[in-house]
């Protein structure tokens, strides 16, 4: 049976899972960390039954580490080995997916899906990687300098190593391109707009686009006759209207700096703000960025975590923290109350991905402030993580629904699409 590898190369990191297809079978899957270092961190799980997880691989020496996993249905491997750069880190990944006995051989690996966070006005769907592609990618790097050479680099390396796959690229902005005009363009002299493609683009399509046909499928209706508000709520996070089956908005914007409070990106700020605070600190414009991208949102409101698990822990001592979750909050419930108004009305609010996923007290927060529009929580139900499943009570209005994302199977599939 063809396998297909779905990847994400970082900066300085590559997370990958390989797949059985058409079965659609996670065989193995893991992360690569510290790319470039002496210490780099090497996590695989593999074996039967394995459920999809965020792997982080930490291990005290260089010795392999291979143990049972929690869930007692698979095995773990972990290592810590000097990689220098994303050719060597495929290397030893598939070499390591060899002599655990995953696959037989590399040429059993048929195709190779990758992550690609911007593709502008270039790209509205996923598309077989030729010279052409890769250049543009290259070229839309100033669109999300902290993704997209990293991408084109994870690229470049699994084509010289696998030259005989399928290479794809699938585009976290390619689900975003059927937006109206009215809602991508910004306020600004329509001449940006044509000279430097100065719009919203936003970003997580692929896990949008998953979740929703999900809940046409739970709801047992047609994804074209309903209306949904899809929450990507993680590290990154991010709101999207979904109307007649397409995104109708979404709350990132020309990168993924904008739209709610997330992790350590501040979201929605005024610019003039920026200016404000820039001249006043004497910091350059990659300075200012930095605080925007990696110092701000819950990090900066609650000076102590990003971590959402870390506030909730601490937000009945801690008033910063406390602060942060409701600022948290207060970002989304605007965010979805715009989108209501926008669509003329919602079937179904749908929470994914770390936060909206595993988050019982958050998910509660947001759709006890949401009952004005005829939504209604099953405390319940709601009492879960990382599970499929309606939490809402049988007489709500709309539904509220928890569906983990799978941005992967979706990677894998459109590589399966492209291969006929």
């Amino acid at each position: 049976m063809a396998k297909t590898m779905a990847v994400n190369a970082g900066s300085s990191s590559l997370k990958f899972q390989l797949l059985e297809m058409p079965a659609e079978q996670v065989i193995a899957q893991g992360v690569i960390e510290r790319i470039g270092m002496d210490d780099a961190i090497v996590t695989i799980k593999y074996g039967a039954e394995i459920v999809a997880e965020r792997l982080v691989g930490h291990s005290d020496d260089d010795e392999d580490h291979i143990t049972i996993t929690k869930d007692g249905k698979g095995k773990k491997y972990e290592n810590v080995v000097p990689i220098k750069d994303h050719q060597q880190a495929i290397n030893f990944m598939l070499q390591k997916l060899t002599d655990l006995g995953i696959i037989e051989d590399f040429q059993e690996i048929t195709g190779v899906g990758h992550r690609v966070v911007a593709g502008g006005e270039w790209f509205n769907h996923s598309v077989v990687v030729t010279d052409e592609v890769l250049a543009k990618i290259d070229r839309l790097a100033d669109y999300a300098p902290l993704h997209n050479p990293a991408n084109a680099m994870g690229i470049r390396a699994f084509q010289k190593l696998l030259p005989d796959a399928l290479s794809v690229a699938v585009f976290d902005t390619s689900f975003h391109q059927t937006m109206p005009d009215v809602n991508y363009l910004y306020s600004l002299p329509y001449e940006y707009y044509t000279r430097y493609g100065a719009r919203k683009y936003g970003a997580h399509g692929t896990s949008h686009r998953y979740v929703s046909a999900r809940a046409a499928a739970m709801l047992g209706k047609d994804l074209k006759d309903l209306k949904l508000i899809t929450l990507h709520l993680g590290a990154g996070a991010s709101i999207t209207a979904i109307k007649d089956g397409k995104s109708f908005d979404t709350s990132m914007g020309f990168s993924p700096l904008a739209g709610v409070t997330m992790a350590t990106r501040a979201g929605d700020v005024d610019p003039s703000l920026v200016y404000y605070i820039q001249e006043r600190e004497g910091l350059t414009n990659d300075e200012m960025l930095n605080v925007l991208n990696k110092k701000s949102g819950l990090l900066g409101i609650s000076t102590i975590s990003s971590d959402m698990r870390d506030l909730l822990d601490v937000q009945d001592t801690n008033e910063h923290a406390k602060l942060a979750i409701n600022i948290f909050i207060n970002r989304v419930i605007k965010y979805v109350g715009q989108y209501v108004a926008e669509m003329n009305g919602v079937d179904a609010i749908v929470f994914t991905a770390g936060i909206g996923e595993n988050s019982v007290p958050v998910r509660k927060m947001i759709v006890d402030k949401l009952s004005y529009f005829g939504v209604k929580l099953d405390d319940e139900k709601n009492n879960v993580r990382g599970e499929e499943v309606e939490i809402s009570t049988s007489d709500s209005k709309v539904k509220a629904l928890l569906i983990p994302t799978n941005e992967e199977l979706m990677i894998a599939r459109d590589v399966e699409s492209l291969k006929a």
